[in-house]
């Protein structure tokens, strides 16, 4: 997923430093705004996981902590390295959301659209 991300990021920074005038960005715009809805959906059920791995670490700790034993230790320092890469992803994919809306907006520029209407309209 993190390829994915990194490879549909460069693609359109590619295409917004571009100085060609045939590229349709409303066209554009709507293929941006569907990769951006299943990579922020990708981070909500990210986001689910590593939220569950915390609770269950807290869960793991407290009670490896009133009731010490080694297995209980290994699980909770078992669970605490997978933490590292669910949060390492979660973070890849918050930031590249993030940066995917301000692309979305450069897009919109691109386009001519100078500010957007609550109604859903776009105002050129």
């Amino acid at each position: 997923m993190a390829d994915r991300i990194r490879q549909y990021m460069a693609y359109i920074d590619n295409l917004l430093e571009s100085e060609e005038d045939d590229i349709d960005w409303e066209e554009e715009m709507k293929k941006h705004l569907v990769q951006t809805a299943f990579f922020a959906h990708e981070r909500f059920i990210h986001l689910i996981v590593t939220v569950t791995f915390a609770i269950l670490a807290f869960m793991v700790f407290l009670y490896t902590f009133s009731n010490f034993t080694v297995p209980l230790l290994l699980l909770f320092l078992m669970i605490m390295v997978l933490m590292i890469p669910y949060i390492r992803h979660y973070f890849l994919l918050e930031n590249s959301v993030q940066d995917m809306y301000e692309q979305y907006d450069k897009m919109l520029a691109k386009a001519g659209i100078t500010a957007f209407v609550r109604q859903g309209k776009y105002k050129r």
